[in-house]
């Protein structure tokens, strides 16, 4: 496979290549990459923003994890927090510190998940940074949402008395993330063993592939239902319901 240095191009060059195939499609977006700055119309909502930053060794681990997976990824659960405030995911901003071990090549294998996730969930990249760093890849994402005003959803609402409900299946991506590491252990004491992994591929998936649940934030405003309280539960269930207790206060 080709490699090519990325101090063969240098940062603004690298950055055109990673994103010039890159089309606006909400209606929100003014102006996206290629100026100081994006330009976005509110449309008379409210602008929800929330970022997180994913970090080598601490968030992800590339042995087990593919460039396209950690791209798709790190958008998803930018987007799926702009989710939990009952917000609609309309943008993201791309933050990349990469040391000299990646290509370029490795580098578009990134930017090819990030961009398979902005399609699937129409939310657009708009803009970002791209610095070097001394070891390992740091991946920030920034992402933006719009939602009418009184319709905002936080974690201060809830009350004694109110039903907890969450989406999905809990505990999956942990399973998944057990089998990555497990196989992980088994190929440093035996190198030439081949991992086993079709029997987890829905788990693996969850833990690899995760997706926003969009469709709840649909089904909501269909069912015209507003949630007293609303959260993201990506780092588990107790402690989310806990931050919910704490920030409502009349349910403790």
């Amino acid at each position: 496979m080709e490699r090519t240095e990325i101090q063969e191009l240098g940062e603004f060059a690298l950055i055109n290549r990673l994103t010039k195939e890159l089309q606006n499609n909400a209606p929100s977006t003014l102006l996206g990459v290629g100026d100081d700055a994006a330009v976005i119309d509110p449309l008379g909502k409210r602008v929800v923003v929330s970022t997180d930053m994913l970090v080598e060794g601490v968030h992800f681990d590339l042995s087990y994890v593919p460039l396209k997976h950690l791209g798709y990824k790190a958008v998803i659960s930018n987007i799926s927090d702009v989710c939990a405030m009952n917000a609609k995911p309309t943008q993201i901003l791309v933050g990349l510190g990469v040391s000299n071990r990646f290509s370029v090549e490795a580098l578009e294998e990134l930017y090819d998940g990030i961009k398979t996730a902005c399609q699937l969930y129409e939310v657009d990249l708009v803009g970002g940074d791209t610095t070097s760093i001394p070891s390992g890849l740091t991946l920030s994402v920034t992402a933006l949402g719009l939602v009418d005003p009184e319709k905002i959803v936080t974690r201060s609402g809830a009350s004694a008395g109110d039903l907890l409900v969450v989406s999905g299946e809990l505990g999956s991506a942990y399973l998944g993330l057990q089998v990555l590491e497990r196989e992980k252990a088994v190929f440093k004491e035996a190198p030439t063993a081949q991992p086993e992994l079709n029997d987890h591929s829905y788990i693996i998936e969850r833990q690899l592939k995760p997706e926003a649940r969009t469709d709840i934030i649909r089904e909501l405003a269909d069912l015209e239902i507003k949630p007293t309280s609303m959260i993201d539960i990506s780092d588990g269930l107790a402690s989310e319901c806990l931050h919910i207790v704490a920030a409502s206060g009349s349910c403790i």
